[in-house]
């Protein structure tokens, strides 16, 4: 039904508060913080969002430390709340992850505003088509969704800046419906809810227009003349200004008694036809031309529905301020500006009915069209011969915009260099509008609307292909079809080529193409046909940069990150990060970079295979592989700098490689390890291209040593798979030429993953070859940290004794290289391993000693490990509200510092600790918690602990059966995992029947 959403499924509302139901229940959408980040992602209509964006958009200048920590926490609720259903192992649906950011898919009648929107846009259709009866129907039922003040409930700087932009698309509405109904003559029943709304928006000059006329069509002559007295009061009261031009005039023609003013528009209109058969002109009327030189629409145009709209209703003047409206649009060649502009100035056509003009300017051909040359073509159209037109620029300009005032034309400026090049050309008068195409963005054109346009949506892209190629034909292989769009870049022009070579060659498959698209040295090159080829656009854009922008398009194109920072793309191109920046930002104008975020740059895919043909064909091989040892340089200081600082007190910062680049410097451990989190993903990439293009020599020590540096993201859970895949691609490398330095690095990390997800005798298998790699090289420091994590891996095991001889070793290792937090260490982690062996004095000892010596050396995350340590093994011992005070002191250390895997452990062992108090509640929430954060990061271990923790607190409180199930599903994975606790779980579940029998 019009004006409605569907009461099944998922809705959601922002013309009022923020809320959401499934079916006929509201669903709880937690603090305003989380309502707030749910409104921004409802917002967007399924657009990524950047954790950036959130964060500036929530919190702005007052964002704490751990914003992007709370950000992942809020949007793990939502994913809850939305998908209640979903396993914690399957990708979520609605609230998906797109690259760095998230978007939530849904169908536009899902939420309020996207049904308004619809209905807004069939009141337009209707009226356009005469309708009005319609049209008005329609906005009524657009305005009923309306609730109270939009995104109430929503916080932050994005939620105030919607909140106005959407009171001011209703208040639209509502003057678009007030003006129908006076044109429908129902005058009279308008005066009321005129009334209420100009005494709720004073100073809407429109609103008290159509209250003045409502007033003398009832024949309330004075009345009328009142209101525009009690405006100009108000506006000289509060802005010093004076009423507009339009609520002047109208205030003259009601002075007047202006006839016209007393039917509706469409009635006078009629009655001031003059008839053909009674009215004869004297003379015969001289016509101005009417251009219409608009190229043809593209007839399989798809997609920018939302964009389509906007830049309708910014030429039609539907927008806030006055002048001329102007769109410039830009972006990377290929993208399709041009089909965009043509098609939206054809729709806008009957807003100017006294025609089109259209100027292909060449801005980035070997000869741009001069201003002057465009003029003469633009006046010659206008009707104005060849031997009047006049010589200057000026005077050729102020002609061509004489001839357009009181005129309703569209002027369509395609395919500009820069402002100076279009500012002669654009209209002066407020009935006209204009239109630019440009790769460069005009920033410096005044009033102009800068619209950035960007590649299509997968959907998008998809429906191009289909339109090209055959319905039919990519129905059928959608998958593949998919598959050919993404290796497009989503990029207009590439699916239009692809897809035409596909619609000409009947005998190929979709499918086909994808492995030609796949090989990325060939892709360029399957992007042609007849005079169309991706690769000669992007080449016109290449062509106009200076000496300096290209060699930073060739060399930034060369990491095979996904985007790059300015710190690091000035290593790349060894400047100052000033002069980085500044060269970077020019490259954004000329749209052959784009900036997702402040401070950080990216290609588009096709753009960066086309600047790598530029590379290999202008900078010798040397130039290009120093390029990229200068950044795998900034990655390595950099983060040797934030191990420093995450681990205080340990040596392996100091024994990390220093290739004499200057790295990112940090002020706190959250800072580094925060910074490491951002730029994870082009460290891996770095990684993993030093260990594809390794020959040898001193290629792989840097990139293993970062790896190793890469350390603290370990803590926090995340990037598991990364670590194993990169660390596994390096140290094949690392064996293949023979560096054993390298080597023991890799396994060093790889035994660190594996251990972290229970594959304990792989783990044990790493940790061994790198301890032989270590006694070979030498490298004592790496030694020490292998030595000590065999010790780990066998008492994970319950081989204690064992355990205790591999930390006597590392202990050894430390005391002989100076490193007294890797002693601390030992002390803390086999103060378990005493306890395993029946030594519970041994182990207060050791762990009450490695605590002092964490302390003494003032090693923040040293202290919070030995925290955890004492805290076992006092609870232990029966010492359990000092077991709590230790656990809930690095507990909060461990959240601060977003280290989940800490995390987890922690909760796991205060669930623990409760239990052997008899505190089963407080058991079961620490459990909870723990179950929680394991689910979070994937850790199966750690979510078979917290299951059997939680299991042992339900039964504690009476809960058998729920008790029972989380022991089961603890006995599963353990089982799964090979964990000795897996025992432990069995024979209490057998004793838990026997009660019950």
């Amino acid at each position: 039904m019009p004006g409605h959403a569907p009461e099944d499924g998922l809705r959601f509302t922002v013309l009022g508060p923020v809320l959401a139901w499934r079916d006929a229940v509201e669903l709880d959408l937690g603090t305003p913080l989380q309502r707030s980040i749910l409104a921004m992602l409802l917002l967007r209509e399924g657009h990524a969002v950047t954790p950036t964006e959130m964060i500036d958009g929530v919190w702005g200048e007052d964002a704490p430390p751990r914003a992007l920590g709370a950000l992942r926490t809020y949007v793990s609720r939502l994913r809850t709340v939305l998908e209640p259903g979903r396993s914690p192992r399957t990708r979520p649906e609605l609230l998906t992850s797109v690259g760095r950011g998230y978007a939530l898919r849904l169908d536009a009648d899902r939420l309020d505003l996207g049904v308004f929107e619809r209905e807004c846009a069939a009141a337009e259709s209707a009226r356009r088509s005469g309708d009005l009866e319609e049209a008005a129907g329609r906005l009524r039922a657009a305005l009923a969704l309306w609730t109270g003040e939009p995104l109430a409930g929503a916080v932050g700087p994005y939620a105030e800046h919607q909140r106005g932009r959407l009171v001011e698309r209703r208040m639209g509405a509502v003057e678009t419906l007030m003006d129908l109904d006076l044109r429908l003559g129902r005058h009279g029943e308008v005066i009321s809810e005129l009334i209420a709304l100009t005494a709720e928006h004073p100073l809407r000059e429109r609103l008290r227009a159509q209250l003045m006329l409502a007033y003398y069509r009832c024949g309330r002559q004075a009345e009328a003349l009142a209101v525009f007295t009690d405006t100009r009061a108000a506006l000289v009261e509060e802005l010093g200004i004076d009423p507009g031009a339009e609520l002047t005039e109208l205030h003259r023609r009601i002075l007047a008694a202006d006839p016209s003013l007393a039917l509706p528009r469409e009635a006078a209109a009629v009655r001031e036809a003059p008839s053909t058969a009674e009215h004869e002109p004297d003379e015969p009327v001289i016509e101005m031309p009417r251009p219409a030189q608009l190229p043809a629409a593209v007839s399989d145009f798809t997609g920018r529905t939302g964009l389509v709209h906007r830049l309708l209703g910014l030429l039609r003047g539907e927008g806030p301020g006055e002048g001329v409206p102007v769109a410039a649009m830009s972006g990377i060649g290929g993208v399709g500006k041009t089909t965009l502009a043509v098609h939206v100035a054809h729709l806008a056509e009957d807003a100017f009915p006294d025609g089109q003009l259209y100027a292909d300017l060449r801005g980035y051909g070997a000869e741009p069209t001069p201003p002057e040359t465009a003029l003469v073509a633009f006046l010659r159209a206008l009707g104005i011969p060849v031997d009047v037109i006049p010589d200057g620029l000026a005077e050729r300009s102020a002609l061509f915009r004489s001839l357009l005032a009181e005129r309703r034309m569209l002027v369509l400026l395609d395919n500009a260099r820069d402002a100076e090049q279009v500012e002669h050309l654009l209209p002066g008068s407020a009935g006209c509008a204009a239109i630019i195409t440009s790769r460069g963005k005009l920033a410096d054109l005044p009033a102009a609307r800068l619209i950035d346009l960007d590649v299509m949506e997968p959907d998008e892209a998809l429906s191009l292909l289909a339109a090209v190629a055959g319905r039919d034909r990519v129905a059928a292989e959608r998958a593949a079809a998919m598959d050919v769009v993404a290796a497009c870049g989503f990029l207009p022009l590439a699916v239009r080529i692809v897809a035409a070579r596909l619609a000409a060659r009947p005998s190929w498959t979709v499918a086909s193409l994808v492995p030609r698209l796949a090989d990325e040295r060939r892709r360029l090159d399957e992007m042609k046909i007849g005079n169309l080829a991706v690769s000669a656009t992007f080449a016109l854009g290449y062509g106009q940069l200076d000496p300096r922008q290209a060699r930073a398009f060739r060399l930034l194109s060369l990491p095979t990150g996904s985007d790059i920072s300015v710190l690091a793309a000035a290593a790349v191109l060894d400047l100052t990060p000033y002069e980085a920046e500044d060269l970077l930002e020019s490259l954004v104008d000329a749209s052959l970079l784009e900036a997702p975020a402040p401070g950080r740059y990216r290609f588009h895919d096709l753009l960066k295979l086309f600047a790598r043909r530029q590379s290999e064909e202008a900078d010798d091989p040397a130039a290009r592989a120093l390029a990229l040892r200068r950044l795998l340089g900034f990655y390595l200081a950099s983060a040797r700098s934030a191990h420093r600082l995450a681990y205080e007190g340990s040596a392996i910062a100091d024994n990390l490689v220093d290739l004499g680049v200057q790295g990112h410097t940090f002020s706190s451990a959250d800072e580094a390890v925060a910074w490491l989190s951002v730029e994870a993903e082009d460290l891996f990439a770095s990684i993993a291209q030093t260990a594809a293009q390794a020959g040898g020599g001193d290629d792989l020590l840097p990139a293993a040593d970062l790896l190793l540096a890469m350390e603290p993201l370990l803590e926090s859970g995340t990037n598991q798979r990364e670590f194993e895949q990169r660390g596994s691609a390096l140290l094949a490398a690392a064996e293949r030429v023979g560096d054993r330095h390298a080597e023991m690095r890799c396994r060093y990390v790889l035994g660190r993953v594996l251990f972290g997800a229970n594959r304990l005798d792989e783990a044990e298998r790493h940790f061994l070859a790198a301890r032989d790699a270590g006694e070979e090289t030498g490298d004592h420091v790496v030694l020490g940290e292998t030595c000590n994590a065999l010790a780990v891996v066998a008492g994970r095991q319950r081989r204690h004794t064992e355990a205790l001889d591999w930390f006597d070793r590392a202990s050894a290792i430390y005391r002989e290289v100076g490193n007294p937090a890797g002693e601390a260490l030992v002390l803390s982690y086999s103060a378990r391993d005493h306890l395993g062996l029946g030594h519970p004095e041994a182990a207060i000892a050791a762990s009450e000693r490695g605590l002092a010596i964490f302390t003494e050396i003032g090693s923040g995350a040293g202290v919070a490990r030995a925290r955890y340590h004492l805290g076992i093994v006092l609870s232990f011992v029966g010492r359990l509200n000092e077991a709590v005070v230790h656990h809930a002191e690095c507990l909060a250390f461990f959240r601060a510092s977003n280290q989940r895997v800490w995390e987890q452990r922690v909760c796991y062992r205060l669930a623990a600790t409760f239990i052997a108090a008899g505190r089963y509640a407080e058991a079961v929430r620490h459990a909870e918690q723990a179950l929680t954060v394991s689910r979070e990061i994937t850790h199966p271990y750690g979510e078979a602990q917290s299951l059997a923790a939680l299991g042992k607190a339900l039964l504690g409180l009476g809960e058998t059966a729920r008790g029972r199930d989380a022991l089961g599903k603890a006995l599963d994975l353990f089982g799964r995992l090979g964990s000795p606790e897996a025992d432990d779980v069995r024979a209490l579940l057998r004793e838990v029947d026997q009660v019950e029998t």
